[in-house]
């Protein structure tokens, strides 16, 4: 079977990942691969086959059982893509694990920082080797992971770290989540933030490395930020959303993104939210996040 290009997106079976899936089939060329990835093989099964039969779906979409969190089988899958295909054009890490307001954030983390944290190390690591020149690997984040969102005292944990730095600094913020030394280090209580904030250093680090061959072949690494998505995962944490974009509206960025024919420098191995890079020292603690979920 020939491709002309391959995609690949995590966390697919629904919301924004599932939106990236439809509107990558909707805009790529027939002869074109996008492949729609989760954990639940039933699940996966039947998104994509409702997005391959979808009105207007042009490149052919195919489900791919995967979990984020065995890394080794994300490792297979790359090296698997290479030797079928040569390799992959567009990845999108996407997958994140739900947490609720009334659930314990510690009791949480190990999932929440798998799937979120050590999946972007994985895909970074499995993926980026094996991008084709032109190739585009996104990260979703949030406006939340510039790092003025972390105290100033954790700042060079990240600012100019390598992804095995970065990879250091997030396993010592689990084992203090575990220890209950979190707060008296200075690591906010809610999980998203510190996540987020490691995960654009993450892409910073290997954007960092990779920056002039990437640039001088039209190839793009980067995080990005959807704005506010009415998902099941984001709904119960906003009594407002009438701000908030469906998936589909949320994708609709994303996607002119992935799909321009250019790269812009200025978003090279930054956090970009509707096309404007976002500056990586910008942000302040979220304090009062804080003080709603401390026990």
């Amino acid at each position: 079977m020939n491709a002309s290009r391959i995609a690949l997106v995590t966390g697919a079976n629904q919301g924004l990942g599932r939106a990236l899936v439809e509107g990558l089939a909707a805009r790529m060329d027939p002869e074109d691969l996008v492949l729609l990835t989760g954990r639940n093989p039933e699940r996966v099964t039947d998104a994509a086959r409702e997005a391959g039969l979808l009105p207007g779906t042009r490149a052919r979409v195919a489900g791919r059982v995967l979990d984020v969190t065995d890394t080794d089988a994300m490792a297979r899958l790359a090296d698997e893509l290479r030797a079928r295909y040569g390799g992959v054009d567009i990845v999108v890490s996407n997958a994140v694990a739900r947490l609720l307001p009334e659930e314990s954030q510690a009791e949480r983390a190990d999932e929440f920082i798998d799937v979120s944290n050590s999946a972007t190390h994985a895909v970074l690591r499995s993926f980026g080797p094996v991008l084709r020149p032109g190739g585009r690997l996104l990260v979703v984040a949030s406006s939340l992971g510039t790092l003025g969102h972390l105290a100033p005292r954790l700042h060079h944990l990240f600012d100019g770290a390598s992804l095995d730095q970065v990879e250091y600094a997030v396993e010592s913020w689990r084992s203090a989540v575990h220890d209950k030394t979190a707060q008296e280090a200075g690591w906010p209580v809610w999980l998203n933030v510190p996540s987020k904030v490691a995960q654009v250093a993450a892409v910073r680090a290997v954007a960092a490395e990779r920056r002039a061959h990437d640039l001088a072949t039209g190839t793009l690494i980067a995080a990005v930020c959807p704005g506010m998505v009415d998902t099941a995962t984001s709904r119960p944490w906003f009594s407002d959303h009438g701000a908030a974009r469906s998936p589909a509206r949320a994708a609709e960025a994303v996607l002119d993104l992935i799909l321009a024919e250019h790269v812009d420098p200025a978003l090279y191995g930054e956090l970009v939210r509707f096309g404007k890079a976002l500056p990586w020292h910008d942000g302040t603690p979220l304090v009062e996040q804080d003080r709603m979920l401390t026990p």
